[in-house]
């Protein structure tokens, strides 16, 4: 969404700096980082980190703060994880800031809302899937990569625009009469990326994908 500073007030900063600062500790902590002792993932995280900042590059606005453009969180969640994904997404939204786009003080605010929101909502689908539904093939491609990442963006925008209204910067009628629908449109199109990326990566690169097991997946099936 690309939220600049003026629309929250100073608290509202404080608050988004305190979680992002329990997020880097997290990060630090439990992020996968032997992994990336593989130079493939490394190449991996690097090449989610440029395409979701271009990506978020490319917007549609409405108003100041009611910026459109692909998250590409699910995607990054099932291929590194959820505490890389959030690594993916720190440098791509450092990438945009330094382009001028984010401002540095509004960058607690972007990376809680359009980071650890989504792959926190990204994962939470993940988890739930694999814990009702069966373990086949197609579940992960269509329901996970597919139809999870249309959930997230639509979830992600419901989040961050309760909090615009929260802020006082737009009224709720506003959002939902002029922003929240195109949401919609937005997940049909991150469906399809996110969906393909996954299921390329699937067939060609098993390896690349975290959240991908061969034997929870396709043997014995």
């Amino acid at each position: 969404m690309n939220l600049p500073a003026s629309l929250y007030s100073t608290a509202w900063h404080g608050v988004m700096l305190a979680i992002t600062l329990a997020a880097l500790y997290g990060i630090a902590r439990r992020a996968p980082w032997a992994r990336l002792r593989d130079g493939s993932q490394v190449n991996l995280l690097l090449g989610f980190a440029v395409g979701v900042m271009l990506m978020w590059s490319l917007k549609a606005g409405v108003q100041p703060g009611l910026n459109l453009h692909m998250l590409g969180a699910m995607a990054a969640t099932l291929a590194l994880g959820p505490w890389l994904a959030l690594v993916a997404l720190a440098l791509a939204l450092t990438g945009v800031t330094l382009n001028g786009a984010v401002e540095w003080v509004a960058w607690p605010l972007n990376f809680v809302l359009m980071a650890v929101v989504p792959v926190g909502l990204a994962y939470a689908i993940q988890r739930a899937i694999e814990r009702w539904l069966p373990a086949h093939f197609f579940v992960f491609v269509f329901l996970t990569s597919f139809a999870g990442a249309a959930l997230t963006v639509i979830l992600q925008g419901t989040v961050s625009s309760l909090s615009l209204v929260l802020a006082g910067a737009y009224s709720a009628g506003f959002l939902l009469g002029e922003y929240l629908p195109f949401f919609l449109l937005l997940g049909f199109s991150e469906a399809w990326i996110s969906g393909a990326v996954i299921t390329l990566m699937v067939v060609y690169r098993p390896d690349w994908v975290a959240a991908f097991d061969d034997r929870r997946y396709l043997i014995g099936k």
